[in-house]
């Protein structure tokens, strides 16, 4: 049996995995929770640094300790931006703290791997990778998430369930719209992966603009973090969320029925978190089995089961178990173009015109 010792509590108070202590909370570039994971013959550990909440991530993490005798993991959760600053900043010093990060902001993620911070591995399973998911055998895509529309199934009639985001502007157009501060998204300026999402919508959307105005005039709701908006939507205090990782609202959905999902019909972006072994590492070996056992057979059927290869995107359904053409799918792929929303001039006009659309309180 595995002893755990888990910090603070998991995502949506689920948390069954033992002890819950708070962390110190209010300092820049450090984990918002930990947990070990280990054997009773541990006598190796594995660091692991990832955007994934350890709620959702743990199931993975012990299919992968089945097949170890002697390794413990301490798994380290953090938020995306700080642990893209955590893990520059070791890089730049060449003192790596951990030995696989793992995050769901794949531009910057891309952005540490053109730095030179990771170290490259070649399997027989990174070799069955798509291209887009492979880059420079230094990054690998292991998830496929995609960025959903949630709801609140009681108290959103059917015929106002927006399936696109041309229906969203609909039911946001009328001057009275009930939806008015009801509607939550990404705070893109604390969250990595907001970031990245409305910088793709930005390219990708020609509704983009509209919805920021429609957001705006509205008032509606920015948070960091997908669990707050989800809890959210399931309690009532928003009606709607845009733009939320379809992995954890398909998780909270398994317990409480009041969430609705919706691929967005128009396009629907999809995610791989994104994985690299640090320079410099220590337990090379150990990193490069975690990542190949999650890209194996039975590694895929754990992230499956933990819906971080959601079912939705397999059986491509839509709102009310309509089907979403394949063609309304936009992979995030892994590649040097995503250095583009990294790039600091980019990012400042970009973040500069966010702020104007939502001024700081």
């Amino acid at each position: 049996m595995r002893h755990r010792s888990t910090c603070w509590a998991t995502l949506f108070s689920l948390l069954s995995l033992g002890l819950a202590v708070q962390v110190t909370q209010g300092f820049a570039n450090e984990p918002e929770l930990i947990e070990r994971f280990e054997a009773p013959s541990a006598t190796q550990t594995l660091i692991v640094r990832s955007t994934a909440d350890i709620s959702i991530y743990a199931p993975v993490v012990e299919a992968f300790l089945e097949t170890q005798s002697d390794l413990a993991i301490v798994y380290e959760q953090w938020g995306s931006n700080d642990l893209y600053s955590q893990t520059r900043q070791e890089c730049r010093e060449d003192a790596p703290a951990a030995d696989v990060v793992i995050s769901s902001g794949v531009h910057q993620m891309v952005k540490l791997v053109n730095e030179a911070c990771a170290q490259s591995h070649v399997s027989r399973e990174t070799e069955q990778l798509p291209p887009a998911l492979r880059w420079r055998d230094e990054l690998w895509g292991i998830t496929r998430e995609p960025a959903v529309v949630v709801y609140n199934q009681e108290l959103v009639p059917p015929d106002e369930v927006p399936k696109s985001r041309f229906d969203l502007l609909d039911l946001l157009r009328p001057t009275y719209t009930r939806y008015a501060g009801r509607i939550a998204t990404y705070d893109i300026e604390r969250s990595g992966l907001g970031y990245l999402f409305a910088f793709i919508d930005a390219q990708e959307a020609s509704t983009f603009g509209a919805l920021q105005e429609a957001f705006v005039r509205t008032q509606a709701v920015l948070s960091c973090c997908s669990s707050d908006i989800i809890r959210g939507v399931a309690e009532g205090r928003y009606l709607i969320a845009y733009n939320v990782l379809g992995s954890y609202a398909q998780g909270y959905q398994q317990t409480d029925d009041r969430i609705g999902i919706v691929l967005p019909s128009d396009y629907t972006l999809v995610l791989s978190r994104a994985l690299m072994i640090p320079k410099g590492v220590d337990n090379t070996a150990a990193a490069a089995e975690f990542l190949d056992f999650q890209l194996s057979r039975v590694g895929q059927r754990a992230l499956r089961e933990a819906l971080l290869i959601s079912p939705l995107l397999e059986t491509e359904e839509g709102a009310e178990g309509e089907t979403l053409s394949s063609t309304a799918l936009r992979p995030i792929g892994l590649s040097p173009s995503l250095m583009v929303a990294r790039d600091q001039l980019t990012r400042e006009t970009f973040l500069k015109r966010w702020r104007v659309t939502f001024p700081v309180p």
